[in-house]
């Protein structure tokens, strides 16, 4: 199915690996004109722009940290006064940082947020400008299963997930007359590099609880971003994709 990606001008933070390395690729073979974002594995990211590339898109990286408002609106007016225009924003980029609530330290919960909340809120203001200019628009952010569902030792990062739905839900009232969509994609246990170095133990325990019996792969989160990027889902707005293989339902 032609998603009608092509022509389209995306940004996707965090994209030099795991699911949004996915999905800046993902994009880019639908047409899009990715640039990605990335805060220090230079050598990641232009390997990145290399799969882009070698799957016959097109695909930039550029370094900034997400949590940094100037610094991400610089990057946003940057990518389009360069391109023409700014369609497409996934606010992917995130950082878990673990730990019981009694114990966990304030310098770290700082850091979560910003991250993770502040960033998609700043980047989802500085690109909406262009968007409502352009009266078209596709924002999607990265949550996750456990921002329905809370987690033993992660009630800081599932607290950050669930902001993100709040976040877009809001944005998808607000931009609606401008004919952008804000969604959230919402994805499951994902085998990636942050996965794999997970006891096999741990693995099993968690796949018992997943209907599928498998852990889902980056392309899979991926297909569900592009899908809510393209014309096939303009009625679709506010609304949170689970890509868990019914680990929650």
């Amino acid at each position: 199915m032609d998603l009608g990606l092509q022509g389209k001008i995306a940004l996707v933070t965090g994209g030099s690996r795991g699911i949004g390395r996915a999905v800046a690729v993902a994009l880019a073979k639908e047409g899009a004109d990715v640039t990605f974002s990335y805060t220090s594995n230079e050598a990641a990211a232009q390997a990145a722009v290399a799969e882009i590339e070698a799957a016959g898109g097109k695909g930039a990286a550029v370094r900034f940290d997400v949590g940094d408002a100037e610094a991400g609106k610089a990057a946003i007016d940057a990518l389009v006064k360069e391109k023409g225009a700014l369609h497409i924003l996934v606010n992917n980029a995130g950082v878990s940082i673990d730990g019981l609530l009694m114990r966990y330290k304030d310098e770290d919960l700082a850091r979560i947020l910003k991250t993770n909340v502040e960033g998609p809120f700043y980047l989802a203001r500085a690109a909406s400008r262009h968007m409502m200019k352009a009266k078209w628009g596709r924002i999607i952010m990265m949550g996750s299963v456990v921002g329905a569902t809370g987690n033993v030792g992660q009630t800081a990062y599932a607290s950050t997930k669930a902001a993100l739905e709040g976040m877009a839900k809001s944005l998808a009232r607000e931009l609606a007359s401008r004919n952008i969509t804000a969604n959230v994609v919402s994805p499951g246990f994902i085998g990636t590099d942050m996965t794999d170095v997970l006891p096999d133990a741990v693995k099993d325990a968690m796949l018992t609880g997943i209907p599928l019996a498998r852990m889902g792969r980056p392309e899979e989160v991926a297909a569900a971003v592009s899908f809510l990027c393209s014309e096939a889902a303009s009625y679709i707005t506010g609304h949170v994709l689970h890509v868990n293989g019914g680990m929650y339902m």
